[in-house]
């Protein structure tokens, strides 16, 4: 028995025990193979027809198709061309929920490093030993060296837009684990980490411009200018680096410029006479008030930002103090080479009164000197070289100072005077979303006593992102 017999005996045996609309248990097995015979016919057909519309039939399927006049040949090739333009689409980014598309990303990062302080030890627990903090550098005591892994930086976001009429509507939503302070899983045993917000906002975007809500980098950064680095931030002195909750608009001046302004989350870090410990004085009245226009010619990025900021305080007597703080940030990325492989960044801030926008707040606000308050100059920035050796191996050459000067008040000796550091590092990207570094760092850091601390370390980061 062929194969064909055996499926029309299988198929007639199913017919007489479970008769459907349309059949009869009565029905024969020569009916059957007359309507499996016609069904054939029409495949055939069907078949002829594609053919003979796409020019690669010949003989007989180009006649019967010839003698169609339903579905003409061009028709049909529009029809097929349009099947196949679809068929090449690449599968789309991200998936629907309602009318929402939603996107999920982020990374995974491991990060060793082995460091040698010149002048003391770290403490269990102090962030030194996850990224370079150059606040941390121990400046009393003898030479120690440290060896540290983790994966802290590990970072997860969600992301979603919708069309909203002529406008499109996004949230974002960014988490990691190097952020949250407090209770932390131990060394010794499962090294588990808190979960701690980084960025969560909404946009409504137009063509005229955008307006955010939520907490995101301050206007007064621009995060495009910090350099490649295995470590968290890198060029950690001279860089702005701040994220807080905001309202914000940027408008799109033309096709290569941007203005944005913002009203962000104020606060006050201030240290006194007596001591160099940071207070957060959460006394604020007034926003910060922020705007940075951007501009975008080509593949470079240019940008210069200003900040107000009220630095307000409660004095020794109870009474409110305040001064006014403002500073002024250039940045810019600037690619060049073959490709644009190759690149320079920079940024440059001066400031009164705005220490906790630099450095993770190296310097303070201000010093409150009994009932006095006054405000502190800062002078900090970085310049970073990429050079793209191959489309896949690159590095990054970075220098970086923060200067502190102190009004003429008493100043503790324990206060951070000055900080500065050079780094190099190599990347290989061996295949698609996968980086490894290796990079050695040299940082110093000097206090009000004139006692200097130095910190040598080297990196190793891998880093997957999805």
């Amino acid at each position: 028995m062929t194969p064909r017999h055996l499926f029309l005996a299988l198929l007639a045996a199913s017919a007489l025990t479970a008769p459907a609309a349309g059949q009869t248990t009565g029905q024969s097995t020569a009916d059957i193979e007359r309507r499996l015979t016609a069904m054939e016919a029409e495949i055939g057909r069907l078949k002829a027809e594609l053919a003979a519309a796409k020019g690669a039939a010949g003989g007989a399927a180009t006649a019967r198709a010839a003698s169609m006049q339903a579905a003409p040949a061009p028709a049909l090739e529009t029809r097929v061309a349009a099947l196949e333009e679809k068929a090449a689409k690449p599968a789309p980014d991200g998936f629907r929920s309602g009318g929402t598309t939603l996107k999920i990303g982020g990374y995974v990062k491991l990060w060793s490093a082995v460091s040698r302080y010149s002048a003391g030890s770290t403490a269990a627990g102090q962030l030194l030993k996850d990224f370079y903090l150059p606040q941390q550098i121990p400046v009393g005591g003898e030479a120690t060296t440290h060896t540290n892994m983790h994966v802290k930086q590990s970072r997860f976001w969600l992301g979603g837009t919708t069309p909203v009429g002529e406008r499109v509507a996004a949230v974002y939503a960014e988490i990691d684990f190097q952020t949250a302070q407090g209770a932390q899983g131990s060394e010794r045993t499962t090294n588990g980490y808190n979960p701690a917000l980084r960025r969560a906002f909404f946009t409504l975007t137009g063509k005229s411009g955008q307006l955010l809500l939520g907490q995101d980098w301050s206007t007064f950064q621009n995060v495009a200018a910090l350099p490649e680095t295995t470590d968290f931030i890198g060029p950690t002195e001279g860089s702005v680096f701040v994220r807080q909750p905001m309202l914000r608009y940027t408008a799109n001046l033309s096709p290569v410029a941007q203005l944005a302004v913002a009203v962000e989350n104020p606060e006050s870090a201030t240290i006194t006479s007596a001591s160099a410990a940071l207070i957060e004085n959460d006394d604020d009245a007034m926003p910060d008030l922020t705007a940075k226009l951007t501009l975008k010619p080509g593949k470079a990025e240019l940008s210069l930002a200003g900040v107000m900021h009220d630095v307000r305080v409660v004095n020794d007597a109870g009474d409110r103090e305040s001064q006014l703080g403002f500073g002024l940030s250039g940045a810019g990325k600037i690619p060049f080479g073959p490709d644009g492989r190759h690149d320079i960044r920079f940024m440059l801030t001066w400031g009164q009164g705005i220490g906790h926008y630099l450095g993770l707040n190296f310097a303070p606000d201000a010093v409150l000197a009994g009932a006095d308050l006054r405000t502190v100059d800062t002078l900090a920035g970085f310049a970073a070289v990429k050079l793209g050796w191959t489309p896949t191996v690159r590095s990054t050459f970075m220098a970086s100072f923060q200067d502190v000067d102190y009004p003429d008040v008493l100043i503790p000796a324990a206060a951070n005077k000055a900080a500065w550091s050079v780094a190099g590092n190599l990347f290989w990207t061996p295949v698609k979303a996968l980086d490894v570094g290796i990079e050695y760092r040299h940082g110093e850091r000097e206090i009000m006593s004139g006692a200097r601390g130095r910190l040598d370390r080297f990196e190793l980061a891998a880093k997957y992102s999805f």
